[in-house]
C-alpha cells in the first residue's frame, strides 16, 4: 500500500523550527516523510536529520521520498522516547530542533489490515510498531472490565466507558472478540440510540483509548517532552503537534514547569529555591490549523502545535 499522508500545519512547524543549513534535526514520528522533506529542503550537504518511527513500513517509505536531498540522513525504527540513546548511537550530543506529530498517521488509519480504524473489518491490532507483540486483541479479550472501564473512560473522555467494558465482557463469552467490525458493533449496542446520532462516530473514543493503551502513547510522550528538551542546543526548538486534550495537556504542562521551574510560595519578594527556567515558550497559546488547511484536509481539525526553545 503505498504511504500516504497529508502533513498537518506543514508551514507553521518549518517557520518556527527556525532552521539552519548545517543543523541536527530530529523528526520523531516520521511517517511518509512530510514533515521531514520539508525540513531536508532548507538542510545543505552538511546538515542531518534523524527520522525515527516505530513503523518499518513508514520508515521504508521515508527512504524513498527523501533519498533526493543531499543532506545526511539517519533513519532509526524505535520509539521518539528513546531520543537519548538514539543520539548516543551517533555520537552527537545536542540538536538544533525537533518535531513530534503525535497520533496516528493516515496510512496507519487507511490500511485496513493494520486495524486502527472503526471504518474497516480488520483484525484487532492498533500497534504502531509490527514487532511489538502486545495488540488490541490482548486488551479487548484479557482485561478486565473495571480496567477497561478506565482505559476507555481515561483515554477515550468517553461517557458511556462503562456500559461499553460490559459488553465487551459479555461479548467475549461467547468466543473471543477477533476483529475490529465486532468490536463497532458492541460499542454501537452499548451506546443509547440518541447518543449515537450525536456527534462523531460512537466508536471513534474508545478506539482511540484502546490504541493509546496498547501503544503506551502517554507515558511515552511525557518520557519523550523532557528528553528532546534536554538534548536541544542552545536556541533549539521543540514543535509538538498533538490532536487530542491529553496529549496537548502533557505537553503544556512539562513546557511550563520548564519555563517557570520556581518552587518558591507567591508570596516571597524574591526566589530562593535557585531553580532556572532552561527552556522558553514561543507559543502561549496552540497554533491551530487555517481554515484554509481544514477545508482541504479535515483530519487536521483537531491539531494544535505547541512550541518552546532552549534557553542559552
Amino acid at each position: 500500500m503505498e504511504f500516504k499522508h497529508t502533513s498537518v500545519l506543514l508551514e507553521e512547524c518549518i517557520e518556527n523550527l527556525h532552521i539552519k543549513p548545517d543543523g541536527i534535526y530530529v523528526d520523531g514520528t516520521l511517517g511518509g516523510g512530510g514533515h521531514a522533506s520539508q525540513i531536508c529542503r532548507k538542510l545543505s550537504a552538511a546538515g542531518t536529520l534523524i527520522g525515527i518511527d516505530r513503523d518499518r513500513d513508514a520508515l521504508a517509505a521515508a527512504k524513498k521520498r527523501l533519498a533526493d536531498h543531499p543532506c545526511q540522513k539517519l533513519f532509526v525504527q524505535t520509539n521518539y522516547a528513546d531520543i537519548r540513546q538514539v543520539l548516543q548511537e551517533y555520537g552527537i550530543r545536542y540538536i538544533d530542533g525537533a518535531l513530534l506529530d503525535l497520533g496516528v498517521s493516515s496510512f496507519q488509519l487507511d490500511n485496513s489490515q493494520r486495524g486502527f480504524s472503526y471504518m474497516h473489518d480488520a483484525p484487532l491490532d492498533m500497534r504502531m510498531s509490527q514487532e511489538d507483540g502486545f495488540s488490541a486483541w490482548d486488551v479487548v479479550n484479557r482485561y478486565e472490565q473495571k480496567e477497561l472501564t478506565r482505559i476507555i473512560s481515561t483515554y477515550g473522555e468517553e461517557k458511556w466507558a462503562a456500559r461499553i467494558a460490559s459488553f465487551i465482557v459479555n461479548g467475549r463469552k461467547n468466543g473471543s472478540i477477533e476483529t475490529t467490525g465486532q468490536l463497532v458493533e458492541l460499542i454501537k449496542s452499548a451506546i443509547p440510540a440518541k447518543a449515537r446520532r450525536e456527534g462523531p462516530h460512537p466508536a471513534k473514543r474508545t478506539f482511540q483509548a484502546i490504541r493509546i493503551e496498547v501503544n503506551d502513547e502517554l507515558g511515552q510522550l511525557e518520557h519523550a517532552i523532557e528528553a528532546f528538551c534536554d538534548v536541544l542546543a542552545p536556541s533549539g526548538r521543540l514543535c509538538v503537534i498533538s490532536f487530542h486534550s491529553l496529549e496537548d495537556r502533557i505537553v503544556k504542562e512539562i513546557i511550563a514547569k520548564r519555563a517557570n521551574p520556581c518552587t518558591c510560595p507567591p508570596e516571597f519578594p524574591v526566589c530562593v529555591c535557585g531553580k532556572k527556567a532552561d527552556i522558553a515558550k514561543i507559543t502561549k497559546k496552540p497554533i491551530l490549523p487555517s481554515a484554509e488547511e481544514l477545508e482541504h484536509n479535515p483530519r487536521s481539525r483537531s491539531a494544535k502545535l505547541r512550541v518552546c526553545e532552549k534557553i542559552g
